[in-house]
C-alpha cells in the first residue's frame, strides 16, 4: 500500500485527513457541499499510514451525522469494479467501519448498505462483523444463503468455509446460522465449526521449533536455520536459551555474540541483554558498530530492552552518536533517564524531527520522554508536531506531552482535542480542557450521552462534572 497523499495542515481536507478536532469544527462552519466533499475524500481514500492502528471511523461517522450526509459516495465506492480488482481490506475497511458506527446511531441506510455488501462484496467478512454488532437476528439470518453460497461444496470450499468460521472476529452470525433447521445451512455451519476446532487442536499438538532437552548449540542452530529460510527466529530462540542455558554455557553464548553467524549472534545478544550479563553492553556496541544490518537491528533492540542503571549510564555516553545506537540511546534516556538527561532527549527529538519528518515512528518514545521529564523548552517542538503530523497516535502523544510542559494547553489544544479521532486524546482533553469555553461544556455533555463513546472518555467526563464520583 502506498503512503497516502496528505493535504496541508491548514486546509479543511488536511485537518480531516489527520483526524484533528479542528477538522470537525471547521467542517461544521464551512459550506456543506465543501465539507461533505472533503469528508467523502477521506472515507473513500483512507488517509492513515497505518490503518490497523490509527482510529478514524467514529470521527468520520459523527461528522456524517452532524452534516446529515448522504451515503451515495460510499455506496459507489463499495460496489465499484475495483472491489473485484482490488480485494485488499484497506480499500474498503474504513468505509465499512464508518457504516458500522452509523448503524449504531440508527441510520437504516447504513444497515442496508452493510447487508448488501455482506451479500455481494469482496470484503464481505468485515461487513458481516459490523452487522454482528449492530444488526438484528432476522437481518443476520437472511444473509446465511448468500454468504454460504460463496463457498463451493467440494473439499476445498468446505476447508475455506471452516477457516472463515474459525477466523471470524464476531461469531454471532455463525452461531445463529448453526441453529438453522435447514441442513444446507445449519448442518453445514456446524460441520465447519467442528472442522475449525479440529484444525486449531492439530496446530496446538504439532508445534514447530525447539523440544525439551535441546542444547544451547541446538537452539543457536535453529535460529540460524531460520535466517536461511528468511525467518527471524532470534526472539523465540532467546527465550529458549533462557530455559536451557546454564552457567556452564556462558562461554559458548559469548562466543556466538562476538562472531557467530547472523541468527546465532542475534539470539545470543538478545539473551545476554535480557539476563543483564556484564559483557552484554560491550558486545552490543561492537555489533551495532560493525555488524551487518540484521545484527545491528537486533543489537539495538536488545539494548533498548535493558532496564538497569548500567544501560542508562552507557546510553548517556552513546547519546549524540549519528548511528542507530545513538538514536537508541536517546530513546532509552527518554524512557528511563532523569532530569539531567533533558537536553539529550530534546536533542534527539529535534534530530529525528529534522531528519525524518513529523510522521517518523521513532518520535513516539521521544515525545513521551519530553512529557515525562517535563522539558518545558520542548513545547514549541511539540506544538509543531501536533499540528503537522498525519499520524493521530503521534498527535495524541504530543498532546499528552504538551499537557505536562505547556501551560497554555488547557485553554488551547485541549479544547480541540475533545473532537479528536483518538479516544485516548479525547480522554486527555476531557481531563484538561478549561470549561470557561462554552463549547467545552457542550461537548463534554454530548460525549457523556453518546452511546458510541468509549468508557474511559465518559469516566473522564464524569470526573469533571462530579469530581467525587467513583471511577468505573
Amino acid at each position: 500500500m502506498f503512503d497516502p497523499v496528505i493535504a496541508p495542515s491548514g486546509t479543511l481536507l488536511g485537518l480531516l485527513q489527520r483526524g484533528r478536532g479542528d477538522g470537525t469544527l471547521h467542517a461544521l462552519t464551512a459550506p456543506r457541499p465543501e465539507a461533505l466533499a472533503a469528508l467523502n475524500h477521506c472515507v473513500l481514500g483512507d488517509p492513515r499510514r497505518d490503518w490497523q492502528v490509527e482510529n478514524r471511523s467514529l470521527y468520520y461517522a459523527r461528522l456524517y451525522l452532524d452534516l446529515n450526509g448522504e451515503l451515495d459516495a460510499i455506496e459507489g465506492h463499495l460496489f465499484a469494479p475495483e472491489d473485484i480488482l482490488d480485494p485488499e481490506e484497506s480499500r474498503t475497511g474504513l468505509a465499512l467501519a464508518v457504516l458500522g458506527h452509523l448503524a449504531s446511531y440508527d441510520r437504516p441506510d447504513a444497515i442496508g448498505l452493510l447487508r448488501r455488501y455482506a451479500a455481494h462484496g469482496t470484503n464481505w467478512a468485515w461487513a458481516l462483523d459490523e452487522l454482528a454488532l449492530h444488526d438484528d437476528d432476522a437481518g443476520l439470518r437472511a444473509l446465511a444463503v448468500p454468504v454460504l453460497a460463496r463457498f463451493s461444496r467440494d473439499a476445498e470450499g468446505e476447508a475455506e468455509l471452516a477457516a472463515a468460521v474459525r477466523d471470524a472476529f464476531e461469531p454471532r452470525p455463525w452461531r445463529l446460522w448453526a441453529d438453522d433447521p435447514r441442513p444446507a445451512i445449519g448442518a453445514r455451519v456446524r460441520a465447519a465449526q467442528e472442522a475449525g476446532c479440529f484444525d486449531r487442536w492439530q496446530r496446538q499438538l504439532s508445534p514447530t521449533g525447539p523440544r525439551p532437552g535441546w542444547s544451547v548449540a541446538a537452539v543457536l542452530e535453529w535460529a540460524q536455520q531460520g535466517v536461511e529460510r528468511g525467518a527471524a527466529l532470534h526472539v523465540p530462540a532467546a527465550r529458549c536459551l533462557t530455559a536451557v542455558a546454564g552457567p556452564e554455557d556462558r562461554p559458548e553464548i559469548l562466543a556466538a555474540a562476538r562472531s557467530g553467524p547472523e541468527g546465532a549472534r542475534c539470539t545470543a545478544l538478545r539473551y545476554l541483554a535480557a539476563s543483564d550479563d556484564p559483557e552484554a553492553l560491550t558486545l552490543i556496541e561492537a555489533a551495532a558498530t560493525s555488524g551487518p544490518a540484521p545484527v545491528v537491528a537486533a543489537a539495538v533492540d536488545a539494548f533498548e530492552r535493558m532496564c538497569g542503571p548500567a544501560a542508562v549510564a552507557r546510553a548517556r555516553g552513546w547519546a549524540g552518536r549519528s548511528d542507530a545506537l545513538g538514536a537508541a540511546a536517546g530513546r532509552v534516556l527518554a524512557c528511563r533517564g532523569g532530569a539531567a538527561d533533558r537536553d539529550r532527549v530534546l536533542f534527539a527529538l529535534r534530530g529525528v524531527l529534522r531528519a525524518q519528518g513529523p510522521d517518523s515512528p521513532a518520535l513516539g518514545t521521544l515525545i513521551d520522554g519530553a512529557g515525562r521529564l517535563g522539558i518545558a523548552c520542548a513545547a514549541p517542538v511539540l506544538r509543531h508536531l501536533y499540528r503537522e503530523t498525519s499520524c493521530s497516535r503521534l498527535r495524541g502523544q504530543a498532546a499528552g506531552a504538551l499537557a505536562a510542559t505547556d501551560p497554555s494547553f488547557a485553554a488551547g489544544f485541549a479544547v480541540e482535542c475533545l473532537w479528536d479521532c483518538e479516544e485516548s486524546t479525547r480522554e486527555l482533553a476531557a481531563r484538561y480542557a478549561e470549561t470557561g469555553d462554552k463549547r467545552v461544556v457542550d461537548r463534554l455533555r454530548r460525549l457523556a450521552a453518546d452511546p458510541a463513546e468509549e468508557d474511559e472518555v465518559q469516566t473522564a467526563v464524569r470526573s469533571r462534572f462530579n469530581p467525587d464520583a467513583p471511577a468505573v
